[in-house]
Formats: C-alpha cells, sequence, structure tokens
C-alpha cells in the first residue's frame, strides 16, 4: 500500500457513509498480567449510539495514521506457518455466521497474549465490513462515473487499546448544589492512542492483497518484533530511520568519513529527485535504489573514484543482504541538526548547500548563507564585512 491508498481508506471512516459498510464490531476484554479474556461482545456497528461510532470510528482512523516504514507498516505473510493468521483472517473474512467470526478473531486475541503481558487491562477491537471506491470521478456534463462502477474490497480492521483508571476529582452537583468527590470506577478505554492495530488485506491499486497485511506500530521506528513475528506471522522488517542509518553507513564506508556540505547536499538533492519524479508519475510503487543506483547517485554528486563494486563491497560490510534495497523516500531527512559545544544549528537538507564548514584565521567556523536580514530579539543585526 502506497500513503494514497492508506489516505483513502482513512478518510471514509465517517458516519452515515455508503463507501464504507461496517457491518460488525467485536470488543474483548482482556485483564491485565493474567491475559485471561473477561468479557467480549459483538453486535452491529449501526446498533451503536452516534456517540460511541463517533469515537470508535476516531480510532479506526488512527489505526490508519502515521508516516509508512516509520509507524506504519506494510507486512508480507510468512509461508508454512501452522495456524497462520493469515489463514484465520481469511477464514474470519469470508465467514457467514457471526459465531464462526468471533471464534476466528478470539483464535487471534489468544495469539496477541500469550507471550505479551500487560500491567493494565485492554480492549481488543475488530471490525469487519465492506470498503468501496469510485472506479472514477462522476463527470457532470455526461453524468457518468462516480457510484455507477465501484471497487469493492472486504477488510477486518483491529485495534488493541489501554485502559486508563479515573481519575479522582471534585464534582459540582447542580441538582443538590453541592461539591463532592467523584465516584466512578469504571476503567477508560483510551481510543485516542491505540498501542498497535492492522487492517487485513492489504490494498494495491484498488485490489486486495491477501499476502500482506497493513501494520500499525504504537510508537514511529519501534515495531513490536514479537507482534509482528508470532501473533501477524509475517517477515521482520526494516524501519524508515533503520534504512536511513545503513544508507549512512555504507556512505562513509564509500566516501570515507570527511565530505563537504556539498557533495552530500547533492547526494540528498539527487535522490529527492528520485522521490518527487515518482510522486508526479503516481506510480503505486515507491521508488528503490540498490548498489548500482547508490553508484550513479555518487558519480553525479561529485564523488571521486566510485564504482558499482566498491559500493557493493559497502554494503556488504555495513549489512548481510548485499541484494538490499534502499526506499528512496527513508533517506533523505527532512532537517538536518548540526551541535557544537556553543550552539545546535537545525536547518531544512535542501539548504545544506549553504552550509560551509570553514577554517578563518586559525579558528573552525561555520559559514551559513541567508538571503534575508538577521533579527535577534527585535534588533537587525548589522552586517560586517570580513
Amino acid at each position: 500500500m502506497n500513503r494514497n491508498d492508506i489516505s483513502n481508506i482513512r478518510k471514509e471512516f465517517k458516519l452515515n457513509n455508503p463507501k464504507m459498510n461496517i457491518r460488525e464490531i467485536f470488543n474483548v476484554y482482556v485483564q491485565k498480567e493474567t491475559g485471561e479474556i473477561y468479557h467480549h461482545l459483538s453486535q452491529p456497528f449501526e446498533m451503536l449510539d452516534q456517540e460511541s461510532q463517533e469515537l470508535f470510528l476516531a480510532n479506526f482512523k488512527k489505526v490508519l495514521t502515521g508516516q509508512l516504514d516509520s509507524k506504519l507498516f506494510e507486512l508480507k505473510f510468512t509461508r508454512d506457518v501452522e495456524d497462520s493468521t493469515q489463514t484465520i483472517l481469511y477464514d474470519g473474512l469470508h465467514s457467514e455466521l457471526t459465531d464462526d467470526w468471533k471464534e476466528y478473531m478470539l483464535d487471534i486475541v489468544v495469539k496477541m497474549f500469550a507471550h505479551k503481558v500487560y500491567e493494565f487491562d485492554t480492549v481488543v477491537t475488530f471490525i469487519r465490513g465492506e470498503y468501496r471506491k469510485n472506479t472514477k470521478n462522476r463527470d457532470l456534463e455526461s453524468e457518468q462515473g462516480g457510484d455507477d462502477e465501484v471497487y469493492s474490497n472486504d477488510f477486518i480492521l483491529c485495534s488493541l487499546n489501554k485502559t486508563d483508571q479515573p481519575k479522582k476529582a471534585l464534582l459540582f452537583d447542580y441538582i443538590e448544589r453541592t461539591f463532592k468527590p467523584n465516584n466512578v470506577f469504571d476503567p477508560i478505554i483510551n481510543l485516542s492512542s491505540p498501542l498497535s492495530g492492522f487492517l487485513f488485506p492489504a490494498f494495491t491499486d484498488n485490489s486486495a492483497d491477501v499476502n500482506h497485511i497493513l501494520y500499525c506500530a504504537g510508537k514511529n521506528n519501534q515495531p513490536d518484533e514479537a507482534f509482528i513475528e508470532q501473533v501477524l506471522n509475517c517477515e521482520e522488517v526494516i524501519t524508515a530511520e533503520e534504512d536511513k542509518d545503513i544508507f549512512g553507513l555504507v556512505l562513509m564506508n564509500v566516501m570515507g568519513d570527511e565530505v563537504d556540505s556539498r557533495t552530500i547536499s547533492n547526494v540528498y538533492d539527487e535522490i529527492d529527485k528520485i522521490v518527487q519524479e515518482n510522486e508526479e508519475s503516481e506510480d503505486s510503487e515507491p521508488p528503490k535504489l540498490d548498489y548500482r543506483d547508490i553508484e550513479r547517485i555518487l558519480d553525479v554528486s561529485g564523488v571521486e573514484n566510485v564504482d558499482a563494486e566498491k559500493v557493493e563491497h559497502a554494503l556488504k560490510t555495513v549489512i548481510a543482504d548485499e541484494k538490499h534495497e534502499f526506499k528512496a523516500s527513508s533517506l533523505v531527512p527532512k532537517k538536518i541538526k548540526i551541535s557544537t559545544k556553543i550552539a545546535d544549528v537545525t536547518i531544512n537538507s535542501k539548504e545544506l548547500r549553504n552550509l560551509k564548514y570553514i577554517n578563518f584565521q586559525g579558528k573552525r567556523c561555520l559559514l551559513l548563507e541567508v538571503e534575508e536580514d538577521v533579527v535577534l530579539e527585535g534588533f537587525k543585526l548589522e552586517t560586517e564585512t570580513l
């Protein structure tokens, strides 16, 4: 799934939307420490009151919110796994009877808590429904398109949420006209920050891909490896942050640990150009770079004495898989932070070419070229000519 696929389905989670037909919702309350199921309830989603529907819809959007390879990950199911989650989800998705659907989802809940212990009660929520998308926008003149023809796919979405204990507070009773402490002890389900979740199947080019699943991590660049491997039965992933770090080590192996700002700026510009061209072409596949692509980028960026064999050797030194391909979108940092003892400087990666590290009168200096006046505490600084 690319970010457009995710955005398209996320925006359809709203009330009374014919393009998002949520048929059933199944909530499972799990006790802390023991991981035992205390209660579960399945019901038609439309039977919930409007306020509850809105709370859950906002939660489902959260599961589908975040950057790819940082918060959201498209995972590939591992083959030949006994009692695989892929099979359970597929059978559950196509179950005609609600009781069968519930049993399949309970099997997944058992897998979730077989190796994980939480210090708080949790609620696992499953929904299954139908997602529709118009094959083309409606033409106002011919009145064709729109809802005349749609892509239609069934799906299951899961959200894992913690519960919080209500805080003690002082209330004012309007009827009795008195102040008194609240006596509410019911746990609060935190629907605003899912611990994790997933969407099955993944969607590519408006078609369901049952060999992949979209996984949501609780925090950026912190996917739960045990959840991915033992619960979802999927192959391990490399986060965008890890990919960027590996790329940086490869560059150091090829160029050395000293480089001028213009060269590294050229490298980032070349990669960003690849990303932009891909977005303009609306290609569903994000661009990836192998060692041959990196060799070309370094060569046009002004790096001397570089060839494909040297880059391939550097890749082997850093990572076991010399055929590893980097996602181009993961490699260009949005902001670059330069830390010194006297100051921290943060600049956009595209402005790196305006920064120089120089030696002036025997002192090391950072020289930053700017186009506008510099204001310090309301004062415009005078320009000095050195």
